[in-house]
């Protein structure tokens, strides 16, 4: 139990010291950090981490495959209840934020006030900081889930859930649930997705929240993962499963899966959503699109290779290319919204499948990386074995 004292108009003491785990170079262990002051600024407001998950991205910092501003504290997925409030903090919907709060927030810390911003791309805000990328730095050394607390900084949206949604699907709402409000929303700004087939090429958490949300918008999908295991969770949510390695002649093949929804009267997909990052992925659903639809590509945020297109190939089928990359806070507001109308009857609680005390992110980390699990859980308040 963690006690805060108002020393101050802006610092607090917080008793025991709040601790984050550093991360520095591939393959050195993280290392605890201290910050038992922390200065909360107008708008600030100090949360405790109730249960952080493992992004892919994190996966990838630490094995070196994406750059990063080392040293940091990674870990931008999580839910926590509000321990202490700087003046003048709110809500994304504009209401007084409240000790006690259970919360979920935003990746971006935006500006509000630049072009960006005005155009309503506050997640490319010019003077963007962002949660579990920021190189650690004194006065904000709180800036990753993984750690027992974080500081929100003004320009964060944060959104409240209620008591009862469980913390394993609360907390990939900031990046993963968001991100697929983000890419349906880019979808359906050119097609209505009620009735129309949706190609995602992905089974991971934000390729299987697309699927859920586009069947709850009356959508057909297909789901090409090649982890028999996440088809099988794609046939639980309503969706087809198709394997991207499957034999020729496989009912399995996206072909044939193709060839039936013909002969039930349905088209080729008129959306297709790319969640992987992969290039072959994402050709499949470049290629594979219908005459007047949309690609939408969500999960290609670090460098990688080069994409080939035929331009006269999507000048002929009129298809659009476009991408996200985050969410702004009223998506992620609507992805929370998603969340408390479903997870009675969706099972994205299962998707979480380990979780870890903070003190074994490391363990924690490479079962993350090994695959097994969609998702791998990180809680600061649970004891080591």
């Amino acid at each position: 139990m963690h006690t805060v004292v108002r020393v101050g108009d802006l610092d607090i003491i917080v008793k025991p010291s709040p601790v984050a785990l550093v991360w520095s170079v591939p393959g050195r262990p993280h290392e605890a950090l201290a910050a038992p002051g922390v200065r909360l600024a107008p708008g600030d407001a100090l949360v405790e981490v109730e249960l952080a998950t493992i992004c892919g991205s994190d996966v990838r910092t630490v094995r070196g495959d994406r750059p990063a501003a080392a040293p940091l504290v990674l870990g931008h997925e999580q839910v926590g209840r509000v321990v202490a409030v700087g003046e003048g903090a709110v809500r994304a919907d504009g209401s007084p934020l409240e000790l006690g709060d259970r919360v979920v927030w935003s990746i971006a810390v935006s500006c509000g006030e630049c072009d960006r911003c005005l155009r309503g791309l506050t997640q490319s805000c010019r003077s963007l900081s962002k949660y579990g990328h920021e190189r650690v730095h004194r006065g904000w050394e709180l800036s990753g889930s993984f750690a027992t607390h974080v500081q929100l900084r003004s320009g964060t949206a944060i959104v409240r859930v209620s008591e009862n949604m469980p913390a394993t699907v609360a907390a990939p709402a900031p990046c993963a649930t968001a991100t697929a409000v983000a890419a349906l929303d880019a979808a359906s700004a050119r097609v209505d997705l009620d009735g129309v087939l949706v190609l995602v090429t992905d089974g991971g958490m934000t390729g299987l929240t697309v699927a859920a949300m586009a069947l709850d918008a009356d959508a057909e999908v297909i789901v090409s993962d090649p982890d028999a295991a996440r088809r099988s969770f794609a046939r639980r949510l309503g969706a087809v499963a198709v394997d991207p390695g499957a034999r020729a002649g496989s009912p399995d093949l996206l072909d044939a899966t193709l060839a039936r929804f013909a002969a039930r009267g349905i088209g080729e997909p008129l959306v297709a959503i790319e969640t992987s990052g992969t290039t072959a992925a994402a050709s499949t659903a470049i290629s594979t699109v219908g005459v007047g639809g949309i690609v939408v590509l969500a999960g290609s945020s670090a460098p990688g290779s080069e994409l080939c297109l035929d331009p006269g190939s999507l000048v002929r089928r009129l298809v659009t290319v476009t991408s996200v990359h985050g969410a702004t806070g009223e998506q992620l507001a609507r992805a929370v919204r998603f969340l408390e109308r479903t997870w009675r009857t969706l099972p994205f609680e299962e998707l979480v499948g380990a979780t870890h005390p903070l003190a074994e992110l490391d363990a924690a980390l490479l079962e993350a990386a090994g695959g097994r699990h969609v998702r791998v859980g990180v809680a600061p308040g649970r004891k080591s074995l």
